[in-house]
């Protein structure tokens, strides 16, 4: 199976959460493809460098090099705009919009025909589309 890491779930990683971290590595174990995507590389990085300058930062800039150097972070294909569309005129539809950011990554999933790992329950109210949902934390 192939399994797109969101922003929580990397940030869960980082953190060494014990369940989250016992799952990547067992479904790493099985050869199942698990990467990310530049989105959340984004996110990641950008939540690290709002940080004031100090040994937090530092730490979280270290651990953000260590995942990303072994996990693969792909692009957005060009199809995703084909999920991305429907799924965002839904939400606002509903008076529930997503963010962006949260739209693209899973319209990224969709295309890459992978399930959305994530802790971010925000991603169920687009899940009438097809997309395939797993929560590491518990």
């Amino acid at each position: 199976m192939d399994y797109l890491l969101e922003t929580s779930t990397c940030s869960f990683l980082m953190a060494s959460a014990p369940y989250v971290t016992a799952r990547f590595d067992s479904l790493s174990d099985l050869g199942d493809y698990l990467f990310t995507c530049t989105i959340v590389k984004g996110e990641i990085l950008f939540g690290i460098q709002r940080l004031p300058i100090g040994r937090r930062r530092r730490v979280l800039e270290r651990q953000s090099i260590n995942l990303f150097e072994g996990l693969p972070c792909l692009a957005i294909p060009k199809e995703a705009a084909d999920y991305y569309a429907p799924m965002k005129n839904y939400a606002e539809q509903q008076g529930t919009p997503l963010s962006e950011n949260d739209l693209w990554i899973a319209a990224t999933a969709m295309t890459l025909d992978a399930t959305l790992v994530t802790a971010d329950s925000d991603f169920h109210r687009i899940t009438g589309f097809g997309l395939q949902l797993e929560d590491w934390t518990n």
